[in-house]
């Protein structure tokens, strides 16, 4: 139970992706924190809401700084295709053996966005084939 005035603190999952996101774009601690101050008011990710969790998100999926080549994936196509991998429940050997079947590569990074696109589509493709037949049983 939440007494008044008191801030509903983010579940261990979304603390996690704020960890695994910090750790892809290899920014530094310190730029790490001075980015949450700037966007969320806080310094830790302890310390942020649902609200500021969303706003971290968007400021990490907008900013084109976060892209491995200018042509390459972004950050949010990458975020979208490791929640589609995630409402399939692939294990990350499954989504790698995906990958290297059909895109010949064994890593997102290396994607085109056109190629991001094309894996998204397909995930997407996919989940709502297996939604139709799990209807069906």
């Amino acid at each position: 139970m939440m007494h008044k005035g008191q801030r509903a603190v983010l579940d261990h999952k979304k603390l996690a992706v704020i960890h695994i996101v910090k750790k892809e774009l290899g920014v530094s601690d310190q730029e790490y924190r001075d980015i949450m101050e700037k966007v969320t008011g806080v310094r830790s990710a302890k310390d942020l809401d649902e609200t500021g969790f969303q706003k971290l998100m968007r400021y990490f999926a907008r900013s084109t700084h976060y892209r491995a080549r200018r042509e390459g994936i972004t950050f949010r196509q990458r975020m979208y295709i490791k929640h589609l991998v995630e409402d399939l429940a692939w294990d990350e050997t499954h989504c790698t053996n995906f990958l290297k079947k059909y895109y010949k590569t064994s890593e997102l990074g290396t994607l085109s966005k056109t190629e991001g696109s094309k894996v998204i589509e397909s995930l997407k493709h996919i989940l709502a084939g297996r939604k139709k037949w799990e209807g069906e049983q």
